[in-house]
């Protein structure tokens, strides 16, 4: 009964003790968004300390540890527990479909500089000592790189774009690098689909956000027509037409869209021309950009900056001479400081001021 009574306060004791810092190997955690999902690595970050590292600290290739069920393990790609990744939606991981979840992460190198990455089902385990083949989810050979001097251990992100980005562990000269890829535009639509569920769907500005990111990106346009139906309905204005006749001329109704952005202009305000002229500029129809410029000055003859806006469609067209008409009307009605910069910029660099 004494010997019980020990045991039980020793493991309370233990069981007590307060969190103190982990060294030398301290955890931590990287985390990276790919369009809106999210890519997150926690692990803890042992250091060089002159130690020789690649075939010896770390094994090249597939080891037995001697401990747990003593398979052929891989690296566990960090120190302590497992190296754990997180995927917030279903991503490709070096070319292989991942459901999102979390997985343990693991590594292997070879002499030759090539390597394997492991993603596996069971990320709960210490190390890889209870590595199990059965439970992979990924494992894809990777070709790693030389490097810089990285003393300590080092997850980060690079090669961003719209859809990937590059995980990279980066730890004395060695680099290995995964891509991970997301379908962006399928995951945005659904996550729409979602909160249109909810209180912005009750708005109009939340179904025309969710068709304008369909129109430009152009993807489901089915489901678009059908949002910017429903905006339409709740609020028949500039923008929602703007967006609706856009997704009519990219299904090939034309004719219909044109008609149906006359009427979009006629209900825009001063803002919303000049937000209409400044994207027919980006998409290179200038002498459109123009003449909406041109109808918002007779509409707004008192701003300056519908003739400072008007002036630069003609600096970009190389209209120069109505350039400078337009931006000295602009200077001579006392513009705000931004219109005033801008309209001063383009004179300077036509040789007019």
């Amino acid at each position: 009964m004494l010997l019980l009574l020990v045991a039980l306060l020793s493991t309370h004791t233990y069981s007590q003790q307060i969190t103190q810092p982990r060294t030398p190997s301290p955890a931590a955690t990287v985390s990276q968004t790919i369009g809106i999902s999210t890519v997150s690595v926690s692990y803890s970050r042992p250091a060089v300390n002159g130690r020789e590292i690649w075939g010896a600290l770390v094994p090249y290739g597939w080891n037995k540890q001697g401990f747990g069920n003593n398979n052929e393990a891989p690296w566990r790609a960090g120190a302590n527990e497992n190296s754990v990744i997180t995927l917030s939606h279903d991503a490709l991981v070096e070319g292989k479909k991942i459901p999102a979840g979390s997985y343990g992460l693991f590594f292997v190198i070879n002499k030759d500089n090539t390597g394997e990455v492991i993603l596996s089902k069971d990320y709960r385990s210490w190390g890889s000592f209870w590595y199990d083949a059965a439970h992979d989810a990924l494992r894809a050979p990777i070709q790693l790189r030389t490097i810089p001097l990285t003393e300590r251990l080092t997850y980060e992100f690079d090669n961003l774009t719209k859809t990937s980005g590059e995980l990279e562990l980066n730890w004395e000269k060695k680099q290995f690098p995964v891509k991970i890829e997301f379908a962006v535009d399928d995951i945005v639509v659904a996550n729409a689909m979602e909160e249109l569920k909810g209180p912005i769907g009750f708005t109009w500005q939340g179904y025309t956000s969710a068709a304008q990111y369909a129109l430009q990106n152009k993807v489901h346009t089915d489901d678009a027509m059908k949002w910017i139906d429903q905006a339409v309905a709740q609020n028949k204005n500039f923008n929602t037409l703007r967006v609706k006749s856009g997704l009519l001329e990219q299904t090939g109704k034309k004719a219909e869209a044109d008609q149906l952005m006359k009427e979009a202009v006629g209900m825009a305000n001063e803002a919303e021309l000049n937000t209409y002229g400044y994207q027919l500029l980006g998409n290179g129809q200038q002498d459109k950009a123009i003449e909406v410029f041109i109808l918002n000055t007779q509409r707004h003859p008192k701003s300056a900056n519908t003739w400072d806006s008007l002036g630069e469609a003609y600096a970009i067209k190389g209209d120069k001479k109505n350039a400078i008409v337009n931006f000295k009307k602009s200077l001579s009605m006392n513009p705000p400081d931004n219109v005033r910069a801008n309209s001063e910029k383009y004179l300077k660099q036509l040789g007019a001021l």
